[in-house]
């Protein structure tokens, strides 16, 4: 699951911790959902005839959990998970990026151990401690159609977490070809794919409401014939990556 992710560079991967810390336990960042965005990179440039060796490709994982992962020529060049995959986006029951200092206060005022602690980032977070709901998002949008307003903050909290990475991403890639949805809530939910897309228009960036609202678990191109960067939706499909991987080894090959 951390594979794709280990052509990440130093400067990626490394946290600004004491550096005997990465020495001694190997403490840097390692991302998760590598064969799902490795996947989809590739599918999505497949589906677009577009040669993966050329392309800048931001690659969104969005689901009970997500990540976001920024691919060059082929290559994950950084990706929002870390050394567990409690980092980056806000998620089901996860707490996302979140300052460490607000941690060591709250096992403080809790009175919390490192297992409770742990327990409260990884399964009472994200949309389900905001909202104080669900963490399904399916359940999230029938409370915001009551009228309940921490869901909307919720929702709104998990969509801006999205666009602030891939906003982050186009920066480090200088520039995108490519942005690919993918996940339970990736594939299926046609509100966030459209407003992370519109909040994406200063790239030139344009989403055919008519397609994307049509789009539900299926490979689709959403964006404009004139759109500067094409946007799809790819289902994932990991277990065909793990099979062709298994197939490469039994084979006495290397995996692509």
């Amino acid at each position: 699951d951390t594979a794709f992710h280990q052509t990440m560079p130093a400067e990626a991967y490394m946290y600004a911790l004491p550096y005997e810390l990465y020495e001694k336990y190997a403490i840097r960042r390692y991302g998760f959902h590598g064969t799902s965005h490795r996947y989809v990179s590739r599918r999505a440039c497949e589906f677009l005839n577009l040669d993966p060796k050329t392309q800048k490709v931001i690659t969104c994982h969005i689901g009970n959990g997500g990540s976001i992962t920024a691919v060059l020529n082929g290559k994950s060049v950084d990706t929002s998970m870390g050394l567990t995959p409690v980092e980056g986006l806000m998620m089901g029951t996860r707490v996302g990026d979140v300052d460490p200092g607000a941690l060591t206060f709250i096992e403080d005022k809790e009175h919390l151990d490192s297992n409770q602690l742990s327990n409260l980032l990884n399964k009472k977070c994200g949309l389900l401690g905001v909202s104080g709901v669900s963490s399904d998002m399916r359940d999230i949008d029938a409370a915001i159609s009551a009228g309940n307003e921490r869901a909307r903050l919720a929702l709104d909290m998990y969509i801006y977490r999205i666009i602030k990475y891939v906003g982050a991403y186009v920066a480090a890639l200088n520039g995108v070809d490519v942005i690919a949805f993918t996940g339970g809530v990736g594939e299926n939910q046609v509100q966030l794919r459209k407003r992370v897309c519109d909040h994406l228009s200063y790239l030139g960036l344009k989403i055919d409401d008519n397609v994307n609202s049509a789009s539900r678990g299926e490979e689709k191109l959403i964006s404009t014939p004139d759109s500067k960067v094409k946007v799809v939706v790819i289902p994932t499909d990991e277990e065909l990556m793990i099979a062709k991987d298994t197939e490469a080894i039994v084979n006495g090959l290397q995996p692509e």
